[in-house]
């Protein structure tokens, strides 16, 4: 089928208004409207209310239910999440039967997830029952409200401007029986044809797999990747509210960023290793064996391609895209670690088991340092945990960053080298540094404070000098 699929990222979905006139419709008439599956996240802010919020951990109506020592605070939680969602339906609907159905459907979503929770408060009451059994399915629970949500808002919008759109909702909201994702998929887009409708896709999908037991808040690019692989899609397309480029624009200036244009899904894996997502790397996975190559776009400059990732090799060495992230390194030194096996697999245990996520490592002959993406609170935890397993060895952490140079190949062009005098030149210094063989990254290891002066420093090293030069070779 000569479809796309296309996802819209929940801060995008908070203009859904503007990008019905830019994305949805733009100066397409007729036919060429269609040939389009949209997946939809919740309206910016939702999931934050409906769980937790992403960055500051401020609980949710998840978090108050999961912690509850009265029924007070989650019940309010929910509330408010019915002021949050109304109030974003009614900034993007111009027609008043239009809000009243969808608030409507927020009242009989809502009042069934509360009724679903004091009926499961009641269940657990009894021995036999434990409510710590049933808080992944709660989360997925919470988690589906959002998108069913924003995925009808948009249905209504869109019928409302003569486009034949129709709602197809994967959460699942009290059907009978468990199916796996696929099975989800296949049998909500049975008898849809995309060539004259538009189908507007939930990104949480209810499933026997149960989504945000391995993806947790990733699982829109899980479903929309899986459905761009079960429809074998032409393209499929994220549309976010940036372009790809080569750094952030208010690091090293809006004039000095490049858009990539072109890249490949071992780039992708290498940002969403640094935390900057293009496609969470299962999703990744999942199109790359599918041979569905993913374009990324900005919503909001609709005339302009984007960056089209795909499994090609570069056709010539390249810096792509320089980017870094606050880490913080755990160091372990065991004077009798030389020779003796278990002490890395031990580590390991010890942050899988409290959920640590590994940016990078390094070690030597007495001593392993993992450089993380988590919290003080979590390390003090880790740090506990691996004192009673080596009391003799010394275990400390350190708060630093990790700036990282990126490209699909690197091969011949110097980085850690040039890296580290380009560093050097602004008066910085790298406390470390490492490239593999396979030159698709080089890592390096900076104080905090210097992490921001040192992508620019690099960045106008790699990309500012390096299309200076091509300029005047020219």
């Amino acid at each position: 089928m000569a479809h796309t699929v296309e996802k819209i990222g929940g801060t995008s979905m908070s203009q859904l208004d503007v990008l019905r006139d830019t994305l949805f419709i733009a100066d397409r008439k007729d036919n060429s409207l269609y040939g389009r599956i949209f997946v939809v996240s919740a309206f910016a802010g939702i999931t934050n209310l409906l769980l937790e919020h992403k960055k500051t951990g401020e609980a949710g109506v998840y978090a108050l239910f999961a912690n509850a020592d009265s029924d007070h605070g989650w019940h309010e939680a929910l509330d408010r999440v019915a002021v949050a969602m109304t109030k974003a339906h009614d900034a993007v609907l111009d027609h008043d039967a239009d809000r009243e159905r969808a608030s409507a459907f927020v009242q009989e979503r809502i009042e069934g997830a509360r009724n679903c929770l004091i009926d499961l408060q009641r269940l657990c009451s009894y021995g036999h029952f434990r409510l710590a059994e049933h808080m992944l399915q709660i989360r997925e629970l919470l988690s589906g409200l959002g998108e069913a949500h924003s995925a009808l808002v948009t249905t209504l919008m869109l019928q409302r401007h003569g486009i034949n759109a129709r709602l197809v909702d994967l959460s699942g909201w009290r059907d009978d029986g468990e199916v796996t994702l696929e099975q989800r998929i296949g049998n909500a887009m049975e008898g849809i044809d995309p060539t004259v409708e538009m189908p507007i896709v939930t990104g949480y999908a209810q499933c026997a797999e149960g989504l945000m037991r391995e993806f947790d808040r990733g699982y829109s690019e899980v479903t929309f990747s899986c459905l761009a692989a079960l429809t074998h899609a032409r393209e499929a397309i994220i549309h976010k509210e940036f372009h790809l480029s080569s750094a952030d624009p208010k690091l090293v200036g809006a004039d000095a960023v490049r858009k990539l244009g072109r890249t490949n899904y071992d780039v992708a894996d290498q940002l969403s290793n640094m935390g900057m997502e293009a496609i969470h790397p299962k999703a990744a996975k999942t199109l790359r064996q599918a041979e569905v190559p993913l374009r990324v776009t900005n919503a909001f400059d609709p005339g302009d391609p984007g960056t089209l990732i795909d499994d090609q090799p570069a056709e010539n060495p390249g810096v792509e895209i320089i980017t870094g992230l606050d880490i913080i390194a755990l160091e372990l030194f065991e004077q009798d670690m030389v020779g003796v096996k278990g002490y890395d697999a031990t580590i390991l245990d010890v942050l899988t088991r409290h959920d640590v996520r590994i940016v990078s490592k390094v070690s030597n002959a007495n001593t392993i340092t993992h450089y993380l993406d988590t919290s003080l609170k979590a390390m003090r935890r880790v740090e506990k945990d691996l004192a009673a397993r080596y009391p003799q060895a010394t275990i400390t952490s350190r708060k630093l960053a990790l700036a990282s140079v990126i490209g699909r190949d690197l091969s011949g062009l110097s980085v850690l080298t040039r890296g580290l005098q380009a560093i050097a030149n602004k008066g910085l210094e790298s406390i470390g540094a490492s490239q593999g063989p396979r030159n698709v990254d080089t890592q390096f290891i900076l104080e905090r404070d210097d992490l921001k002066p040192v992508i620019k420093a690099l960045h106008d090293e790699f990309i500012t000098n390096a299309a200076q030069t091509l300029r005047k070779a020219a």
